[in-house]
This record gives C-alpha cells, structure tokens and sequence, in this order.
C-alpha cells in the first residue's frame, strides 16, 4: 500500500514536470537568446532559492553540502550540460527529433534501476516503458517529417538525455540534505557551467531587451526553475527511478498541448493517440 509520503512525493514530481512542460510555449515569446534565458534560469533560481531561505532566518547546512559535494558539484554539471547539449540540438534538428532523443534517458534510467538500485523490473513495467516509447515518437511527429534527420543534432540530443541520467543517478546519491541545499548548488554550478557557452555564441552580439522578456526571464528563473527545481529535486530523492522515468514524460505530453492550445500549433490525430499512450502508461504503471 503506498503512504500519504509517497503520494506527496509523486505530486511535488508531477507539479515540477507540469511547469517544465510549459517553458517552451513561454520561450516563444522572449526575445533573448535560448542560450542566455538559460543561464538565466540557473542563476536567478539559484539565488531567488539562497534568498528565500536566508530570509526564513535558516541559514544553508555547509556541513551536509560539504558531504554531498562530490556529487552536488556532479549533478549541477550534468544540469547544466543538459541544457546545452539540448538547446545545440534544437539548432542542429527539430524540436521534435531533439525532444525525442532527450526523452531517451527515462528509458535508460527503467533499465539501469535492477543494476544500480534493485529496483524489480517486471513484464507490465515494460509494457508501460514500451506504451510511453511509442507515445513520445506520436507525440515529437518525428514519422511525419519529410526531410532527413541531422545525426549531428540526434548526437547532441542523446548527449543531452547522457546527462539527464547522470543528474538523476548523482541525486540518488545525496544523503541527509535538504531540497534547497541541494538545488542552491546545483542550480549554481549549472550557470556557471552555461556562462562560458553564452559568452561563445554572444560574444560582441547585441541583444535585444524588452519589458515582456525580462518578466518572462525572471518567471522562468523564479517559478520554473527555482520553485519546480525544489520540488522537483526533493521527489527524486524520495521516489523508486522508475516512477521518476514514467512520470517524467508527463513534460513533453504538457509542451505539446500547451503548443497546441496556446500557440494553435497542430497536434493531430497522431499527436492525441500519443499522448494518450503516455499519461495512460504512467497512471498504470504506479498501480503496478
């Protein structure tokens, strides 16, 4: 029988998803730079997160990040090479195809969790993986596309769900630490880790600043990246990995239909069928 925790837990995870599923509807209407709206959301969550704790009077526990630090400073690597292998992506290919690469890593996590984390892996359990896999390729519309697929954009997309693993394996590993503790590092180490990619791509290049883009920015730091990283972060330290690799393609399920909703892009009868198959495939798999 699953406790109320646990049900707590898989809601924080579900909320986070939810919000990562919206940022690529809020990104079409910022002008900067995909690359510079990245770093933004490192390092305004980082400190929007170090903020709100110092104000609560509870000051960061230097000895449990100290313990942790191997593989905070891991994790928040791994984070912030995630974002710029997928971003570089979605410039080599198309969204869709970047997407679908990312998306891999949950099935490699379903695979890896009997090895690393005896975690049982049973015949439904890969029925649901299988319902999912087939989900997110309905969804990306990747069968639909006439034109030939960038294998140095594929590359950068696998590279992407490469370190999507290893934040999920390094967060497996922190012991006896808080949720804002470890997001403070994590989301820190991951700006610094994007500001050398900004200051390559910008270097000399004006960019444009507007009044809606600087609002969006901060929103996409504040809520998407510091509130949902919290909750976000603390589920994963508390739930099995397949659940955290099932529920986790609620997001691209969430950006479709925000697309299509708020941005009128289409989904298609493929794109309904797919969706479906995803959110049918992770209720399932957590009665199992």
């Amino acid at each position: 029988m699953v406790t109320t925790s646990v049900h707590t837990e898989r809601l924080k995870y579900i909320i986070a998803v939810m919000l990562y599923g919206t940022i690529g509807m809020i990104l079409r209407f910022i002008r900067f730079p995909s690359e510079l709206v990245v770093l933004c959301r490192g390092g305004i969550g980082c400190l929007f997160l170090l903020a709100t704790q110092l104000l609560s009077g509870k000051k960061p526990d230097g000895k449990a990040i100290w313990v942790n630090g191997r593989w905070l400073v891991l994790s928040g690597i791994c984070l912030g090479l995630n974002w710029v292998f997928l971003f570089a992506a979605y410039i080599h290919t198309t969204v869709a195809v970047a997407s679908l690469c990312n998306y891999m890593a949950p099935i490699v996590l379903i695979f890896l969790s009997p090895l690393l984390f005896r975690e049982k892996l049973t015949g439904k359990k890969l029925l649901c993986v299988l319902a999912a896999c087939i989900g997110i390729v309905l969804v990306s519309g990747v069968l639909g596309q006439r034109q030939g697929v960038n294998f140095r954009g594929v590359a950068l997309g696998l590279a992407a769900a490469v370190c999507f693993v290893g934040i999920v394996l390094c967060n497996k590993m922190l012991r006896n630490i808080r949720p804002t503790e470890r997001c403070i590092v994590q989301l820190g180490v991951s700006a610094l880790v994007v500001l050398p990619y900004v200051l390559y791509r910008n270097w000399g290049t004006p960019i444009p600043v507007d009044l809606r883009s600087v609002l969006l920015t901060a929103m996409l730091g504040i809520v998407h990246t510091g509130l949902a990283y919290r909750l976000y972060f603390s589920a994963m330290g508390n739930l099995p990995v397949q659940t955290i690799s099932i529920l986790g393609y609620i997001e691209p399920v969430m950006s479709i239909l925000c697309s299509a909703i708020v941005l009128g892009e289409p989904l298609g009868i493929a794109g309904i069928v797919g969706a479906v198959l995803i959110i049918g495939a992770a209720a399932v798999s957590e009665r199992l």
